[in-house]
């Protein structure tokens, strides 16, 4: 039977002396992720050649460490914790090379996503039951969400995992092994998405989905954001000026703040997860989407931020496991295949078609929503990438 992976990501309750040890072992992962990147960089100035993770981890054991006490901390860190964070390094590193990313930046406290990463070396280092979950250098810690991982007891296997902070709360991830029982039985044809701004999710069996960054809840929300942010701004602007502005009040404001940050990303992440159940749901013998050009929609100043709320790249990503897992194709057209200017009628191409112009008008006398339209003409589209 074939096996997958596949990942749970949790909240966990961990004591005050695992809190410590959780940022201590985090701060360590940005100090040596920094550390790899300041040396590569330096080494670059003096015309030296890059040093891979391999290279500079054996550089850091033997000649750094012993000369330079002062740093022998690193060596309480979980080992594999330190090999992570040079090899997160590397890859970015890569990413740059490959012309992917910018030059990698420094990792800064309490304003960087840098998590505890720990795996399987033994069959006793990494174990779940019901409401807890042991993790190695961290010991049993207690899950909030009992019985949502798959237990030790039931023939499970936790791979490798990590542990995250965001919003002062604790998270952790978990790759598990789990067996694939499903067998692909499709109940309907195959179906065309298009996705927008006006409306999140088109689809060619004439299912829409609003976008929720218009619901009256969101809404609220953002202007509550915006209502602490100026408050923010108001304390930083009484200290510089030698007000009574008191540092760990701008602490806990900025403590608000990430809280309403990720309370507004969880609903656009619960959002994009239940469109893509209720798709899958569907049995479809195939799903086709188009690539969306996102980092240039993202140069457009009067677009990024809806873009970027949308979270285009998250669905894509989900909707492609998701549809590995139940055994449906996705297929992927390219970002120039002409989906809204194409009449599903005639094929004809209508070139002069503005982003204004929410009604497709052909020639021919065919007149459709145009991006009802687009979603038919993804469905049936004859050149594609399967995901």
């Amino acid at each position: 039977m074939r096996k997958l992976l596949k990942s749970f990501k949790t909240e966990i309750n961990p004591t005050d002396e695992q809190k410590v040890k959780i940022r201590k072992t985090i701060g360590t992962c940005r100090f040596i992720y920094n550390f790899y990147l300041a040396h590569n960089k330096e080494l670059h100035e003096n015309g030296e050649k890059f040093m891979s993770s391999s290279q500079f981890r054996v550089w850091l054991n033997n000649e750094f460490l012993p000369s330079h006490p002062e740093y022998s901390w690193i060596k309480e860190a979980y080992s594999k914790l330190v090999t992570q964070a040079v090899n997160d390094g590397q890859n970015a590193f890569k990413r740059f090379f490959d012309h992917k990313s910018a030059f990698p930046k420094f990792k800064k406290k309490g304003k960087s996503d840098v998590k505890m990463y720990f795996v399987r070396n033994n069959p006793k280092d990494c174990l779940c039951e019901r409401h807890r979950l042991k993790i190695p250098s961290l010991g049993w810690v207690r899950i909030k969400e009992k019985g949502y991982i798959p237990t030790t007891k039931d023939g499970y296997v936790i791979k490798s995992g990590h542990v995250s902070i965001k919003a002062d709360r604790y998270y952790v991830s978990v790759l598990i092994e789990i067996k694939n029982k499903r067998i692909a039985s499709h109940s309907s044809k195959g179906i065309g998405i298009d996705l927008g701004l006006k409306d999140f999710a088109i689809v060619s069996n004439r299912k829409t989905y609003k976008n929720i960054n218009k619901s009256e809840k969101l809404r609220k929300l953002g202007k509550k954001l915006i209502r602490e942010q100026r408050s923010l701004s108001r304390k930083y602007e009484n200290l510089k000026k030698g007000g009574f502005t008191q540092k760990r009040n701008i602490q806990k404001q900025r403590l608000k703040i990430q809280k309403l940050h990720h309370r507004i990303d969880n609903i656009r992440t619960d959002y994009i997860n239940k469109i893509i159940a209720e798709i899958v749901k569907t049995k479809p013998s195939y799903i086709t989407i188009e690539d969306l050009n996102v980092s240039g929609m993202m140069k457009n100043k009067h677009l990024s931020k809806a873009v970027a709320s949308q979270k285009f790249y998250e669905f894509r990503t989900k909707l492609q496991a998701k549809c590995r897992e139940n055994g449906i194709e996705l297929r992927v057209v390219d970002r120039w295949f002409p989906s809204s200017k194409t009449c599903h009628c005639c094929k004809h191409i209508k070139k002069d078609l503005k982003l204004s112009d929410r009604l497709f008008k052909c020639d021919c006398g065919y007149i459709e929503d145009r991006d009802f339209n687009a979603a038919l003409n993804l469905r049936d589209a004859t050149t594609y990438e399967v995901a």
